[in-house]
């Protein structure tokens, strides 16, 4: 049947070409797909056709980097989000329901906290909020109406570690579901799905991005605990879109090497940092002084690129620490290729009281870095003229 030109025009080379297989995952830059009949659409919506209808629902894109992720965690599937906020409340809004009791340990990123705090408790869900002595002893803390655990391991800021395999098994054992931020140690670093843990999150905006280019989340873990959360990512709305997932998938493909760079960074600059009478107290598992650097040596192959520490001089002095930098930009988030700054009580425990940072284990006078691919000695030079 012949076309007007402009029908031609907008039609033109869009279908498949003949040894024309694409290196990379195109960006499938469509908000809909098209059938060829009616019997088509039918056999996809009872089921039995692996095409797509809409972008909100599935993407190629989108999904060609699902199932790089569910690789790197060791999952049976992975679901991507439009952030890591978006995952969190995927998750947390998928699998809990009125009368139900989420425990959340009370040392976690902030977002989260307002989350679980803040919003599920207005829809019936109970919230506990746990510290970590509390979180080492699941037996005592899981309750018959217990649903789910969540916890950070390293938690941000103070990078301190949960012992995750007993805590997973304990879950386990009471069928109640485990949940881990994997943010901090990424994928390379830390595998919790092996410890027994059954859903891994991940803002993948951080290191599995890793060009503070992209905002994105991420929910590893069983392929039926990953299908009972669609639902929920189609009708909050909450998918990546495909020019952003073409971006995530660039930045998979070096995320080893890049986080090799990191721990081995990181590691060079708490230790400058430990030995400087200008600091009270530095933050990073890798370090024999850091409480759970034995847990940490158990359950992770790397350390991670996030430094906190205790500026001697408390809120003052670390004002003006972060005011002075100059090769170290001072940002909210992490792990991209520059090396960031935060002071946690002004951006992720912003708002929270004295009692709430105290349970967290956030100082007023404390700095958290993420260090990039800089060379070390860069690092430290600023730091230290910074501290002058």
């Amino acid at each position: 049947m012949p076309h007007h030109p402009d029908t031609e025009i907008l039609h033109r080379g869009e279908g498949a070409r003949e040894g024309a297989a694409p290196l990379t995952t195109p960006i499938y830059a469509t908000s809909t797909f098209v059938f060829a009949s009616a019997a088509e659409l039918e056999a996809y919506q009872q089921g039995k056709s692996k095409a797509y209808i809409y972008s909100r629902y599935a993407n190629p894109s989108v999904q060609a980097v699902e199932e790089k992720l569910a690789a790197l965690e060791g999952a049976d599937a992975a679901l991507v989000t439009s952030s890591g906020m978006a995952a969190t409340a995927t998750a947390l809004f998928g699998l809990l329901k009125a009368g139900d009791e989420v425990i959340c340990s009370a040392a976690i990123y902030g977002g989260t906290l307002q989350v679980i705090g803040g919003f599920l408790t207005r829809f019936g869900v109970s919230a506990r909020f746990a510290t970590l002595d509390e979180l080492a002893r699941p037996d005592r803390l899981i309750g018959p109406s217990t649903r789910v655990v969540w916890f950070e391991s390293p938690i941000n800021p103070t990078l301190r570690c949960v012992d995750i395999r007993p805590l997973a098994e304990a879950c386990r054992a009471r069928q109640v579901l485990s949940v881990i931020d994997n943010t901090f140690a990424s994928p390379v670093n830390q595998q919790p799905l092996s410890l027994g843990v059954d859903l891994v999150m991940h803002s993948v905006t951080k290191y599995i991005n890793g060009h503070s280019d992209v905002t994105a989340g991420a929910l590893a873990g069983r392929s039926e605990l990953i299908e009972r959360l669609h639902p929920a990512r189609r009708f909050f709305g909450g998918v990546l879109e495909p020019a952003s997932a073409y971006a995530v998938a660039r930045g998979i493909k070096t995320l080893g090497v890049r986080m090799a760079r990191h721990n081995a960074s990181a590691m060079a600059v708490a230790t400058w940092l430990a030995g400087d009478p200008r600091v009270t107290r530095v933050f990073y598992p890798g370090l024999p002084s850091h409480p759970d650097h034995d847990i940490a040596r158990r359950q992770m192959k790397g350390f991670g690129g996030m430094v906190s520490f205790e500026a001697s001089g408390g809120y003052s002095h670390a004002c003006r620490f972060f005011d002075r930098l100059q090769i170290i930009r001072r940002a909210a988030s992490l792990g991209g290729t520059e090396s960031l700054c935060s002071l946690p009580v002004l951006t992720s425990q912003y708002g929270l009281s004295d009692e709430e940072l105290a349970r967290a284990g956030v100082t007023r006078g404390m700095v958290r870095l993420s260090i990039g691919l800089e060379h070390p000695d860069d690092l430290v030079a600023d730091i230290d003229q910074a501290l002058r």
